[in-house]
């Protein structure tokens, strides 16, 4: 398969960043170009045209590659549910629910390779060249003899690899040379080392990169500096907004507040965390995680995000006292979005006779904001979506919004509920108060809808005597920061031996 595979000493070494980047240089090029990782595990997901799931990153890097994402990009995709056991999303449907151990053992090495294999295959029919992630570390020694995500997946693939190491965090060197050791037989298939997330002068690194390919006859592809300007959406999308808007906080310096303190309420099995990402764009938007009853303050607005497990986190506001704050808050005439699990928050109550959901909860009271209630079952719904805002309250010109929702459950609507969207198909979603103020809707990416969000905000600005604003094109945005990742990438590496890498040329030292 022509193609590379960028592998990383550990977590968040930069692999998805540098996916995303060569995805778009060689789309830039020419090349069909498209992502793959085969195991991703994330409940920050992506929802393709026909329904099924991948993971976040990888529709992401899909549209750096300029290409429509597609389940065969990440066949499979594991969705934790406790912290010993996840739900395996098989080229883009539910599976099964696993331990750990069990997955392992039962699942890895034949039904999950089988899949894997088959992904590898379709790419191969149908890109001109396949940028494939890693995951984690290769040199997990206790999980090479089942793992499908490093080296495994590089000699399937028979494509080599770019070993990508953070150098922030120190020890750089010293992971590198273990990790080369330690993924034993398969070292041939390591052709060069990138340094990543580099802060100051390039110089007094220099005797350390010669050392290093004197010592391995691996040679560096290059150095990449840190880069904090560019925002590109990642399975962490909450952390990517919040660095972003304290730098904006931290230009508010004559003691007037001139930015909306929006507030996240804290999920602790936080979903699609990417629903808040368009924030970062808005000139005059400040989030803010809210974890604790002492962080709450007094926001312009807060947004009750999706979760994994409603009910389990429904159970953590009651105990940590936000439960108690977001109910004051609305009373005083705050402004509550709530999203997918967050939306089922606030209705009046939650049941879940089936288990669905919760081992022991069959009932639940929940905020109470919203005239509705959830019923659990087993039936997930997937699905992109288009509609418009048929509140009139909220905004009396039209307004069109699309996204997709990923679900467990059925809300129902009491007699004086108010619809917010009504989907295609004359389907209603979502509800909104009398007010106007606490609105909720399954609808995930709503946010992204640039008129959509504009209005919302302009709705709270109004209110708080805060100058309104005109709508942030997000998209521009978006490409624009493609545009400039892909543009420090390739001044920073020697493209030359990459395309060598890819093309199977020789280039040893």
């Amino acid at each position: 398969m022509r193609g590379l595979m960028i592998q990383g000493t550990s977590s968040d070494a930069g692999k998805s960043y540098l996916v995303t980047a060569l995805c778009r240089i060689f789309a830039d090029k020419g090349y069909q170009v498209a992502p793959f990782k085969s195991q991703n595990m994330s409940n920050n997901s992506y929802v393709t045209i026909f329904g099924e799931e991948i993971g976040r990153a990888q529709g992401v890097q899909s549209e750096a590659a300029r290409q429509i994402p597609n389940v065969h990009m990440n066949p499979i995709l594991l969705k934790p549910r406790k912290d010993t056991k996840s739900e395996v999303v098989l080229h883009g449907k539910v599976y099964k629910s696993y331990s750990g151990m069990d997955y392992g053992k039962e699942f890895t090495l034949s039904k999950g390779m089988d899949a894997v294999c088959e992904s590898l295959n379709y790419i191969q029919d149908h890109y001109d060249m396949v940028i494939i992630e890693g995951a984690g570390s290769p040199a997990e020694v206790n999980l090479n003899d089942r793992e499908i995500v490093n080296m495994r997946i590089a000699e399937a693939a028979d494509v080599d690899v770019i070993l990508v190491t953070d150098i922030d965090r120190g020890g750089s060197f010293a992971s590198l040379i273990g990790t080369i050791e330690l993924v034993f037989e398969h070292r041939h298939r390591i052709k060069g080392v990138i340094f990543n997330k580099f802060r100051g002068d390039l110089r007094l690194l220099q005797d350390g990169l010669d050392w290093f390919e004197a010592y391995t006859h691996i040679p560096v592809i290059g150095v990449i500096p840190f880069m904090q300007d560019i925002h590109i959406e990642t399975e962490d999308a909450q952390s990517n907004a919040l660095v972003f808007s304290r730098q904006k906080e931290e230009k508010d310096v004559d003691g007037k507040q001139k930015t909306l303190d929006i507030g996240i309420i804290h999920m602790e099995r936080v979903s699609n965390n990417t629903d808040v990402e368009p924030f970062m764009y808005e000139p005059d938007c400040r989030l803010r995680i809210i974890r604790t009853a002492d962080e709450f303050k007094e926001p312009h607005a807060i947004i009750i995000p999706g979760t994994k497990s409603t009910i389990d986190d429904l159970i953590c506001l009651k105990e940590n006292g936000l439960f108690d704050k977001i109910r004051a808050y609305q009373q005083r005439g705050g402004f509550v979005f709530g999203l997918c699990g967050g939306f089922q928050v606030l209705g009046e109550k939650i049941v879940d006779e089936e288990g669905v959901d919760h081992d022991h909860v069959q009932t639940i009271d929940g905020l109470g904001l919203l005239p509705i209630e959830t019923m659990f079952n087993d039936q997930k719904r997937v699905t992109q979506v288009q509609g418009k805002v048929i509140a009139s309250i909220f905004s009396k010109e039209k307004v069109c919004v699309d996204g997709y929702e990923i679900h467990l459950g059925q809300t129902q609507y009491k007699k004086q509920a108010c619809p917010f969207i009504e989907l295609e198909g004359q389907v209603l979603d979502g509800c909104i108060d009398s007010s106007g103020h606490v609105i909720g809707s399954y609808l995930h990416h709503i946010f992204h809808n640039d008129h959509f969000r504009q209005i919302w905000l302009n709705h709270i600005r109004q209110h708080y005597g805060f100058e309104l604003q005109p709508i942030v094109d997000t998209s521009q945005h978006k490409e624009a920061a493609y545009d400039l990742l892909a543009k420090r990438v390739a001044e920073s590496l020697d493209m030359e031996r990459v395309q060598k890498i890819i093309d199977k040329e020789d280039i040893r030292l």
